[in-house]
């Protein structure tokens, strides 16, 4: 092994903590990624516990609780336009619109 300087220790020093809960030690030795890449060869970044790296661990698989799914849902809302809530709101609101023209109507006849 060289003893070539990194940051002020020497290469052979370098060993603690790594991130993503790899073991301690030589980050060299951590497990591998092994997703295809654009290239066609395998992923050389150090894996997560899911077996993937950073950049290729994969989609969330989404919430599984009815709380969890409620949160998302009402994250997801942006403006509640088209809610069923707000759809029936703005047809009873042309309804009393139509009926009260109707009635302003029938009474200008009358007069």
């Amino acid at each position: 092994m060289s003893s070539k300087k990194i940051r002020g220790t020497s290469h052979r020093r370098r060993h603690g903590w790594l991130n993503n809960n790899n073991a301690v030690g030589d980050f060299s030795k951590a497990q591998r990624c092994g997703a295809r890449t654009r290239k066609g060869t395998p992923c050389q970044c150090p894996a997560m516990k899911n077996g993937r790296c950073r950049l290729h661990g994969g989609l969330s698989t989404g919430p599984k609780t009815v709380a969890g799914i409620e949160r998302i849902r009402q994250a997801l809302t942006k403006h509640g336009f088209y809610t069923k809530a707000a759809v029936l709101q703005r047809q009873l609101a042309r309804l009393e619109v139509k009926q009260l023209q109707q009635m302003i109507r029938n009474i200008r006849k009358s007069a």
